[in-house]
């Protein structure tokens, strides 16, 4: 009788060692694109920090222009998800698979506070394409204006003229570079604390990411 052999177990994957250790280090194909901008936007702690913000906005201004209670909390939810996927869909999938541009954000653990400090401000207008070499960020320059303009169709309260529309562009770069610091050094925290800061990094970086582009 032949002796019963014991599957092998596969080893458990440590997500938060992935997380501290940024992206795999090569070139993502279209069809790998599209499917990171899904995950991110199907993310449950993107679902989380979607419901607290928009929990927070209509809580704390029942004038909005959300309206109050559970119809201006549904409407918020739905504004943030549309333009969560606005934004997945051409920051990650659409313009990074025309350009050739690597959609990740890439950590310099290894140089000096001041040297990271310029490269997470710098990663804002040039970055990484998927051949390795610097190139512009078409993905953040060209997509903010197009997420902008598309948000004008359907935002409510916000302010359609160039004006506007110019305020909010020149305040999503400007402030885009908060993302990058958190992704940049909360690593570092991190492993220095030993706790898992996933989803603090998860919540700075949604409300970095959707609460100025809508302003009115």
């Amino acid at each position: 009788m032949e002796p019963i052999s014991c599957p092998t177990l596969l080893p458990l994957i440590n997500w938060y060692d992935r997380f501290l250790n940024g992206p795999e280090v090569k070139p993502l194909t279209p069809r790998e694109k599209a499917r990171l901008a899904a995950r991110n936007v199907l993310d449950p702690f993107n679902a989380l920090t979607i419901l607290g913000s928009s929990a927070i906005a209509v809580g704390s201004d029942a004038h909005s222009a959300d309206g109050p209670g559970m119809r201006g909390f549904g409407r918020s939810v739905g504004v943030s998800y549309a333009q969560d996927m606005t934004g997945e869909f051409f920051g990650t999938f659409l313009i990074p698979s025309l350009v050739h541009q690597d959609p990740h954000y890439h950590r310099m653990p290894k140089a000096g506070i001041p040297r990271r400090a310029l490269h997470a401000i710098a990663q804002v207008a040039w970055t990484q394409g998927d051949n390795g070499k610097g190139m512009m960020n078409y993905a953040s320059l060209v997509g903010s204006a197009i997420d902008d303009e598309i948000g004008n169709l359907y935002v409510p309260g916000q302010q359609t003229n160039l004006p506007a529309s110019a305020a909010r562009y020149g305040i999503g770069l400007a402030s885009a570079p908060i993302e990058n610091f958190i992704t940049e050094f909360l690593p570092d925290v991190a492993r220095r604390i030993h706790v898992r800061v996933v989803l603090v990094q998860r919540i700075v970086n949604q409300f970095a990411r959707t609460d100025a582009p809508g302003t009115p």
